[in-house]
């Protein structure tokens, strides 16, 4: 695809931005010390496979089954892994992980579950549940469920045009709450950060739509941009925590995360799963504090912004006039 070897180049202008388009250029530049550029695009190291010369064996610290970090990424694209079979092992077991996890989180979820919807009817109007058309195992369609943290017809067609761009620029993919680009409601951003929006997908992993860990599943607009080797993460159930949300989540471009989640689908078992499992809290409490830092810095880049044309406005009206 094109739109994945779109060549960079640096722009340099002395016009003046707007506070935004200054927030996105600071975003984009210090999002993380987790932004990773390869030196050499090539397009068999999308789907994790190079030429014959230039295949690598690649075992990851630890077990086989140890997940894929942001280290170990890099070092996959770069070199290249060796080029494994299409998974076709069954995932039987997680079925019973499944629902052995959600039966014992019940009397805890459940009443954190009911305040949260309470809260979004208090603060917003509309529905405190949204029905999301998403793509599933095989490439099969379902309706995902999770909670709104953003106003009421504030459309999809930004959010699309949003990860469009990132995918094509290869750039981390940075949730667009962290850049101050997207309409939330009061505590949107909390329930994003902590992930709590995305509790209800626990009725998507009893109806065996999704399990508890997995390859996010995309929206419909974004499968296109999945090349014929990338789409062997859809071989696994989507989940709700996984490999890629662990390691990589707002770190990582697209084709890293998806190397990261190949990585899950040809080597998942229990073991890993509980390991991905015991890791989401971490992951989740950096993501908050992730969330509050882009937060501070957005604050003071406005005021930085307001207070320069405020300034700029009055030495103008000081001008004497001739």
């Amino acid at each position: 695809m094109e739109a994945f070897h779109t060549r960079h180049a640096t722009q340099t202008s002395n016009t003046a931005h707007p506070p935004h388009t200054m927030i996105r250029v600071i975003h984009a530049r210090t999002a993380g010390k987790g932004f990773i550029s390869c030196p050499h695009r090539n397009p068999a190291a999308e789907g994790g496979g190079l030429p014959h010369r230039n295949r690598a064996r690649h075992r990851t610290p630890g077990s086989a089954a140890a997940s894929v970090g942001i280290s170990e990424t890099r070092a996959l694209l770069t070199v290249g892994t060796r080029q494994g079979p299409p998974a076709t092992k069954g995932f039987g077991w997680k079925r019973g992980l499944d629902l052995g996890c959600i039966v014992l989180s019940l009397p805890l979820i459940l009443p954190l579950m009911v305040l949260i919807a309470l809260w979004i009817k208090l603060c917003s109007r509309g529905p405190a549940l949204v029905r999301q058309r998403r793509i599933g195992r095989n490439g099969k369609p379902f309706v995902l469920y999770k909670f709104r943290s953003m106003e009421m017809h504030s459309g999809i067609d930004r959010q699309k045009a949003y990860v469009r761009s990132l995918i094509r620029a290869d750039r981390p993919l940075i949730k667009r709450e962290l850049v101050c680009d997207s309409p939330l409601i009061a505590g949107g951003c909390l329930l994003r950060a902590s992930g709590l929006d995305e509790l209800p997908q626990l009725l998507n992993v009893l109806r065996g739509e999704m399990s508890l860990v997995g390859p996010r599943p995309c929206l419909p607009g974004e499968y296109q941009f999945f090349t014929p080797r990338q789409r062997e993460r859809f071989n696994a159930l989507p989940g709700i925590t996984g490999n890629w949300q662990v390691n990589g989540k707002n770190r990582s471009t697209f084709r890293e995360m998806n190397v990261m989640d190949i990585h899950y689908v040809r080597n998942a078992s229990l073991l890993l799963d509980l390991q991905l499992m015991l890791r989401t809290p971490g992951a989740l409490l950096h993501q908050m504090m992730l969330a509050c830092q882009h937060r501070q810095m957005t604050q003071r880049i406005l005021a930085l912004a307001k207070s320069g044309t405020a300034f700029g406005l009055g030495r103008a009206s000081q001008t004497p006039h001739r």
